[in-house]
């Protein structure tokens, strides 16, 4: 996946500072899902023998090193020459990863989700596969506008693309988040991230923890107004159809939620 271009500038300058800081690589590279990916893929690599998988890039960062981190920036900055338009398109799915992962960092933490870590991961990298789809689909981006709109309680965001392309984004962003060998209950996550209405019908507990990691995620997403930024649409109707579900799940009345989501926008989260 291709590292943001900023970002990668951004980088680079702090990698001819003198002492470069681990804290600020590390703050810079989680802006940035491709970035994060390829960082994590390594550490989770049977290399290292963690016990655990980690999502968190400071950790990452800490155990790899400055050198490390330093030659995987250089090689992600070759792979990721793209042009202008392409960029330009890819700036809707960059600033919605970010707003979406920060918001579901502040989200995890107001409603107490112990693993505040992982729910930032989940934000940045739920979308992952929209940059590979537009690699592959040069119109990705119009059928994605289309999958807003037509969504609802009878048809999901990802019907759509399933009915124009023969996959979806969430597909192709369960296996990438595989390949960076993330945690399997947020591959499992991304991969549901838009079928949210039937996990929340289904009354079972057996699928808390993934419940509660895509309320998180539908309520930031709605915060930081996807439905707009990403499918170019005026309102949110997918989460016009979950959100009964979702904030009775999570505690949340309404007027709380309502109050929340403009402490968050006031704060600048998103």
């Amino acid at each position: 996946m291709p590292p943001q271009p900023q970002i990668m500038v951004d980088l680079q300058m702090e990698q001819v500072m003198p002492n470069p800081d681990l804290k600020s690589i590390a703050r810079l590279i989680s802006q940035d899902p491709g970035l994060s990916g390829a960082l994590l893929k390594i550490v989770n690599s049977p290399f290292f023998g963690l016990t655990n998988r980690i999502a968190s890039i400071q950790q990452a960062v800490n155990l790899l090193g400055c050198n490390t981190v330093i030659n995987l920036i250089n090689a992600q900055s070759i792979k990721g020459e793209m042009s202008d338009e392409t960029i330009v398109t890819l700036n809707r799915f960059w600033d919605t990863a970010q707003d979406v992962a920060m918001t579901c960092l502040t989200l995890a933490k107001r409603i107490g989700y112990q693993s505040a870590d992982e729910a930032y991961a989940l934000g940045l990298f739920h979308n992952c596969g929209i940059p590979l789809m537009l690699k592959r689909f040069p119109d990705y981006m119009t059928v994605i506008e289309e999958a807003y709109a037509s969504a609802g309680p009878e048809r999901r965001v990802v019907d759509t693309e399933n009915r124009l392309l023969n996959t979806n984004h969430a597909v192709v962003g369960y296996f990438t988040a595989r390949s960076w060998r993330l945690p399997e209950h947020l591959c499992e996550a991304i991969a549901n991230h838009h079928n949210a209405l039937a996990i929340f019908t289904d009354d079972s507990s057996r699928d808390a923890q993934l419940k509660t990691l895509l309320a998180i995620l539908k309520m930031a997403e709605h915060v930081c107004a996807s439905h707009l930024v990403l499918g170019n649409q005026a309102e949110d109707y997918e989460w016009m159809s979950i959100r009964g579900q979702v904030l009775d799940y999570v505690g949340l009345s309404e007027y709380d939620f309502e109050n929340l989501k403009e402490t968050i926008r006031e704060l600048g989260v998103s």
